[in-house]
């Protein structure tokens, strides 16, 4: 069995998940929300996608700005200083359906193993990344749909989107039938898979996360298997298990989310064979902080890949705000991670 900050990590069935684990957090902001009225992202950030383009690292993320999200670019030489680029997703220059904001969550890579350089792949000579938008403004209300925006600019800076949602929660099953959120896209064996997570209607809801296929990006058939991840009555995963983030490890494809418990959010480990199937570590990956920390509250919404034999966990992390911070709302939410080893913040 393994330790990771004094707990077990293990599955039931004694698989051992430590190869996975990232101790060493940042404790610090690599992103952080601009606290500016009128920035896209005055009240805070959330949610790194992290690839690699050109000859340099970059990460898409969202802002929250009071009505919606919107979504950015960054660029980084070494994975921890990252330089924004501006938005690239904006509000109001998509269609009816996503005019309150667009946020883009995964891009579709040309590998998902976890150890390979995140390279972008092109379908029909496009880059391609998938986006959910909320139908009304606020913080994430009404129920979201999931579309897919395109590119053929090696800048990546000026997206087009697709007229309609691609995936809806009009026609899912009752689990979902409140909205979607996250979508994690990838390829395997010619069919692509999207993971996503998705709320019931009631009013004290519950996120679970589902799997849907398809041969083309635009017709998808829900796995009749989901959610694939489930709430687990009574843990820290009871209420959300949501925001999937999948890669591939050497023969087994490997899982980070979030749970949710009514409390705190902390990231959590799922491992499968096949996609569908999958078994879960019995404690948090990376747990939330203690008092005055930066995740105090959730450490969530998670992104990972390995780089130079180093595991990066990148998350959003959130404490109650406080006098010094610049930032609109009452919590402070930024994008940090936590590695597999010392982190050497000197570089530059």
């Amino acid at each position: 069995m393994s330790e990771v900050g004094g707990y077990t990590l293990k599955h039931r069935d004694n698989t051992d998940f430590k190869r996975w684990s990232t101790d060493y957090k940042l404790g610090s902001p690599v992103i952080a929300g601009s606290g500016m009225k009128g920035r896209f992202d005055s009240h805070g950030v959330d949610s790194p996608f992290v690839f690699y383009h050109g000859d340099r690292y970059m990460m898409t993320y969202i802002g929250f700005d009071g009505l919606g999200y919107q979504t950015a670019l960054a660029e980084s030489d070494d994975l921890i200083h990252w330089r924004s680029l501006g938005t690239i997703l904006r509000r109001n220059e998509g269609n009816d359906w996503d005019r309150i904001g667009a946020a883009g969550t995964w891009l579709l890579k040309e590998s998902d193993e976890i150890s390979e350089r995140p390279v972008l792949k092109k379908v029909d000579g496009k880059y391609w990344m998938v986006y959910h938008s909320y139908p009304e403004e606020g913080y994430e209300c009404g129920p979201a749909e999931i579309g897919l925006a395109w590119t053929t600019d090696e800048d990546l800076l000026e997206w087009n989107r697709l007229e309609r949602p691609v995936f809806s929660w009009q026609g899912g099953a009752d689990w979902e039938r409140g909205g979607l959120y996250k979508a994690c896209l990838l390829e395997h064996e010619g069919t692509y898979y999207l993971f996503y997570n998705a709320k019931n209607d009631g009013e004290r809801w519950h996120e679970q996360t589902g799997v849907a296929m398809s041969q083309d990006l635009l017709h998808w058939s829900r796995y009749e298997g989901n959610p694939v991840l489930r709430n687990i009555p009574g843990s820290w995963q009871s209420a959300f298990v949501s925001d999937p983030c999948v890669v591939k490890d050497g023969n087994k494809w490997v899982m980070f989310y979030f749970g949710f418990d009514g409390s705190h959010a902390q990231e959590g480990l799922a491992v499968s064979d096949n996609l569908l199937d999958w078994k879960r570590a019995e404690e948090p990956i990376v747990r939330h902080g203690a008092p005055g920390d930066l995740d105090e509250l959730h450490a969530h919404k998670p992104y990972v890949l390995r780089h130079n034999e180093v595991l990066y966990h990148y998350y959003c992390a959130v404490r109650p705000v406080r006098y010094e911070d610049v930032i609109l709302g009452n919590e402070y939410r930024t994008i940090t991670v936590a590695a597999s080893s010392h982190i050497d913040t000197t570089a530059t």
